[in-house]
């Protein structure tokens, strides 16, 4: 036979507080010592849930943008890469270029922590509750390609152009062909002053023409990305081999 405490326990959970089910008879017997009221012993549970209610909807939406891995802010070791501006970094983790439509453009070599800052505003714009995809450039193309394919393609754009911030990672990597070319303008046009877009690069801008084939195209998508643009050029060693390094001898 059940216990008053294991069926409510069991009820709780059945309307999803699971969160109030997993403490409330720790809490009830704190309430009880320090003499809290009914209103604020509920008040207390009702915190507890919301609190892990916003947690699994964070980590939902961080599952939902299909980053390749998690970075922080926190752990971007800046003293290491000087060129970078870390006040605006940090500047821009408190995302008000999200209500702004801004976006942000990463220019530099392969391994200076382009798509580590990318990812790192992507994890925050998440935590405020934003529609974040990361995508690269490569995966996504395939995918809009395919869409033309099925004839799906204006809705997948459709969706693209609904979200608050697209990471575009790798842009450079490699040249595209005219079809690929006009969708990448297609989808900038779609964000263009309504939604924010973060694209990492090791093209300086006057290359985009090779990458993208077509210097018009090429004219087109930096018209708009940079029209409300924050551009940070890296110059630096790379992440990846900064521990392979041999050391340097004295005298040398």
């Amino acid at each position: 036979m059940s216990t008053d405490v294991e069926r409510l326990r069991g009820n709780l959970k059945r309307l999803g507080l699971h969160a109030i089910a997993e403490c409330f008879e720790r809490d009830a017997q704190k309430a009880a010592k320090t003499k809290q009221s009914y209103v604020g012993f509920l008040d207390h549970l009702v915190d507890e849930e919301l609190a892990r209610k916003a947690d699994r909807s964070v980590n939902a939406r961080i599952g939902r943008a299909r980053f390749p891995t998690i970075k922080t802010l926190e752990a971007f070791q800046f003293e290491f890469q000087p060129s970078i501006p870390a006040p605006l970094i940090r500047e821009l983790a408190e995302l008000g270029f999200l209500a702004r439509a801004e976006n942000l453009c990463l220019v530099g070599p392969p391994g200076v922590g382009k798509s580590h800052l990318a990812i790192a505003l992507g994890i925050r714009a998440c935590s405020a509750h934003k529609r974040v995809l990361f995508r690269s450039v490569a995966d996504l193309l395939d995918e809009l390609v395919a869409a033309t394919v099925d004839h799906t393609v204006g809705a997948r754009l459709a969706t693209l152009g609904r979200l608050e911030l697209l990471i575009l990672d790798e842009l450079g990597y490699l040249p595209m062909d005219p079809r690929r070319a006009n969708l990448f303008f297609q989808l900038i046009s779609r964000l263009y002053e309504h939604g924010s877009i973060i694209l990492t690069t090791n093209k300086p801008f006057d290359e985009w023409g090779t990458v993208f084939g077509d210097e018009v195209i090429a004219g087109a998508v930096l018209d708009r990305l940079l029209h409300h643009c924050h551009v940070i050029a890296i110059n630096g060693p790379s992440f990846r081999v900064k521990d392979k390094r041999p050391p340097k001898r004295e005298g040398a």
